[in-house]
């Protein structure tokens, strides 16, 4: 079959799947079928990696679960073109999340029936685990619009955010000039006056910052029942040190948010969906004591592999966090992070980061770890990576 109409088939049926894959008990089978055509198709579109699965000995036909199939470290995408499409016909190209060298930065090319299936499949995800009691919300973004920060992965997605659950009124405060405090700090406390639920959205070293100047000004806001707070991008300790349970500690203290009402964002550049924190969702259906996870949605796979065998691990046990994703049609349907963490009873956490590596195919074989900024949040154990808005606001001078 000609690639262009394999690739429109095949989004439409990950369209299908996506839209009623909730509503299924299982949904194994489909899911392996879909996973192994789309891993058929990238084996003949990507040049970059079906070199790297005859290496491995990898070959459609030959694998008959989704789990055989060969992931892609997030190093590669910044060392070479990972496409499943002609770069000419995409319709975004996002760059690579930042790392200790920026010249190790590429791009990641979708096209327009595979962007439409992630936008669907993150607009699903947001909507029941960050605003399944509300169905547009006044929202103070900390982080640039799109058109500032082209390219950037995170500003596109809050962007689409924005688009269908922010109400007219909301606002960026973050731009190349930096945080505006100010503007900030007059649109949360009109909030306050009127009494009207806010969400702040945005990247966790923004919030960091923001903290620090709420701080430094002796100020604390209270903000009306039903404000959120939603982060995500990471945080390499740019502006202070500041671990994950210290930063609710934070939202508490400084906007009197709960941490049930905070939700931690894990996106990634190189894979389509989004990761998010069930917490939210939880106890606004009456349950308070369920384990904060990222939760696996029905058109993912999440598995934990060991550092050094590349083998899958049994839930609990730290190793690295591989992602298999249906919405990754124009890439690579199977992502190897260098997050380290464990599964959970519908999903999974991260602690922390790996260590660097040597080549993309000892990492693709599970035998070591290189460097990337993709990561969800405060990290106690993180080390000292750039990310690209750490880079926005330093820039700035703040």
């Amino acid at each position: 079959m000609e690639l262009t109409k394999w690739a429109e088939e095949l989004d439409a049926k990950v369209a299908a799947f996506i839209a009623r894959s909730w509503e299924q008990e299982t949904n194994e089978a489909e899911f392996n079928a879909l996973a192994l055509e789309i891993f058929a198709y990238q084996f003949e579109a990507n040049d970059y990696y079906r070199n790297l699965c005859e290496q491995l000995g990898k070959y459609p036909g030959q694998i008959s679960h989704w789990s055989q199939i060969p992931a892609i470290p997030t190093q590669a995408f910044k060392e070479s073109v990972v496409a499943s499409i002609p770069v000419e016909k995409s319709e975004l190209a996002l760059l690579t999340s930042g790392t200790s060298d920026p010249n190790l930065r590429g791009k990641i090319f979708r096209d327009r029936s595979s962007l439409a299936n992630i936008i669907q499949a993150n607009a699903l995800l947001t909507k029941k685990y960050c605003f399944p009691d509300r169905d547009k919300m006044t929202m103070a973004m900390l982080i640039p619009p799109p058109e500032q920060a082209p390219g950037m992965a995170m500003a596109f997605g809050l962007a689409q955010l924005v688009k269908n659950y922010g109400k007219e009124d909301s606002r960026y405060f973050i731009s190349t000039q930096g945080l505006d405090v100010d503007g900030l700090l007059t649109f949360l406390q009109d909030a306050v006056k009127g009494q009207e639920p806010v969400a702040l959205v945005g990247a966790t070293s923004g919030f960091v910052l923001f903290f620090n100047h709420l701080r430094q000004l002796n100020l604390r806001l209270e903000l009306p029942a039903g404000s959120r707070v939603l982060d995500g991008g990471g945080y390499q300790g740019t502006f202070g040190a500041m671990t994950r349970e210290e930063f609710y500690q934070n939202c508490q203290e400084f906007l009197s948010v709960p941490a049930y009402m905070c939700v931690n964002v894990l996106g990634m550049s190189e894979s389509g969906t989004n990761y998010i924190d069930n917490v939210l969702a939880e106890v606004l259906q009456g349950r308070t004591n369920v384990e904060r996870q990222k939760i696996t949605p029905p058109w993912t796979r999440t598995v934990v592999v060991g550092l050094r065998t590349g083998q899958p691990l049994p839930p609990g046990e730290i190793g690295l966090i591989r992602h298999y994703d249906l919405t990754n049609r124009a890439t690579v349907l199977a992502v190897q992070t260098d997050n380290l963490g464990y599964l959970t009873a519908n999903g999974f956490e991260i602690i922390g980061r790996a260590e660097q590596v040597t080549s993309v195919k000892d990492f693709a074989l599970g035998l070591g770890h290189r460097c990337s900024t993709v990561v969800d949040g405060m990290l106690a154990h993180s080390h000292a990576c750039s990310t690209v808005m750490d880079q926005i606001l330093k820039k700035a001078g703040v």
